[in-house]
């Protein structure tokens, strides 16, 4: 169906259902339960899990398929971003034509860093990679500031007068989708819990979901085999004839327009932009989320970004009076020595927790969460009879010599 075989279904569906009732997942304990700290079912997370979700998704085509590790995707995420916004403030305050702004002017400056920066490959292409993004990030932050609005950044002003807009004189617009406001919110109530449906999040599922099937058909596609090819040996495929540098800027340019498909959500939701967007820790932030949900693999770096944007939005959170609140039932001097040994690991220092957990993901799940998921079904998985051994063995075909 759609083009997928069953199990690439499953997995769609299984992401379908996941994100339509994320409100209700992400809320699991009661507004009166202390863990309600925990609760991550608010508008403004949810938009970043899957916003950042398409980020990952789109960095793993280039990273996860030709092994090509760039270290200045947020460059496209920023030049999106920038675009999206001028759409706004000038042509129409509908999200859809300043989304299609982002994805063409990411896509446009992809092939221009693409083709300078696929001329060398292994760390040089990364290094070059990093050059045009901090260089991207220092004329946004100075040099264009008529254009990027400089360390303030751009945002929708009561001096705007989008053309396709009927603002009256002196009014804010506000970004919206046929007249519907991305802040518009219905919150049901069930006994102690709240649940939140807002339009913006299901507005930026339904792409992320898009995002997620073209991935898969990528992935699944002769074009896909071919930048697997790159990966596993470049110089065997020039020497069967086959160019692989198309195929290379290819994957790069699509990259790079799911980055900007990104940003113009991100400006969509919020409609403000500054040059941050471009700086080198956002480009580190993707491949870490690629990396620790599992590069190559489909669902990976959607469980990546958002096990990440997570911590850095609910354990950083947590402060000492959280933690003396949780620990009071303990006698004095034990509730502050564990406070003591705690604290590093959360609030400013959730940094601390997200490399010790990325350090062990390398070490013992080189796969990422998915082959942690991978393993533990395994574990719990049906044993095998007697003789289903033989039976695997004598199906397996002997490689050629």
């Amino acid at each position: 169906m759609l083009g997928l075989n069953k199990k690439d279904f499953r997995l769609l569906m299984i992401v379908l259902g996941l994100t339509m009732l994320a409100p209700f997942i992400l809320n699991p304990f009661p507004s009166s339960s202390g863990l309600a700290q925990f609760n991550a079912g608010y508008p403004d997370l949810m938009q970043r899990f899957v916003i950042f979700g398409i980020f990952a998704i789109g960095f793993n085509i280039l990273f996860g398929l030709t092994g090509y590790l760039s270290f200045g995707h947020a460059a496209f995420l920023g030049v999106g971003s920038y675009g999206a916004m001028w759409m706004m403030k000038l042509f129409s305050l509908n999200v859809i034509p300043a989304i299609i702004m982002g994805v063409i002017v990411a896509g446009i400056f992809a092939v221009a860093v693409g083709y300078v920066s696929l001329r060398r490959s292994g760390i040089y292409f990364s290094i070059l990679t990093l050059a045009f993004a901090q260089m991207s990030y220092a004329l946004a932050y100075s040099v264009l500031t008529p254009i990027t609005g400089g360390e303030t950044g751009l945002q929708i002003k009561s001096t705007d007068s989008p053309l396709l807009s009927n603002l009256a004189e002196g009014e804010i617009g506000r970004a919206n989708l046929f007249g519907m406001d991305m802040r518009a919110s219905y919150e049901m109530a069930v006994g102690d819990w709240l649940f939140t449906f807002n339009a913006g999040y299901y507005i930026a599922a339904v792409f992320m979901l898009i995002s997620f099937y073209l991935a898969i058909r990528i992935f699944r596609s002769p074009f896909g085999t071919m930048l697997r090819a790159v990966k596993s040996n470049q110089t065997r495929m020039y020497y069967t004839g086959l160019n692989a540098r198309p195929y290379t800027l290819a994957a790069f340019v699509i990259s790079g327009m799911y980055a900007g498909l990104a940003g113009g959500l991100l400006v969509a939701m919020d409609t403000q932009v500054g040059p941050e967007r471009m700086f080198w820790t956002a480009s580190g932030e993707v491949v870490l989320m690629t990396i620790l949900g599992g590069a190559g693999t489909l669902i990976g770096p959607v469980l990546g970004a958002g096990a990440i944007k997570y911590m850095e939005n609910i354990l950083s959170k947590i402060n000492k009076d959280i933690l003396h609140q949780w620990f009071a039932f303990l006698p004095d001097g034990l509730e502050d020595f564990i406070i003591t040994l705690v604290y590093p690991f959360i609030g400013k220092g959730w940094h601390l927790t997200l490399g010790l957990i990325f350090m062990a993901v390398v070490i013992f799940l080189p796969g990422g969460l998915v082959e942690g998921g991978q393993r533990i079904k395994r574990l719990f998985s049906r044993k095998k009879k007697p003789g289903d051994d033989e039976a695997d063995k004598a199906s397996q075909s002997t490689p050629a010599e």
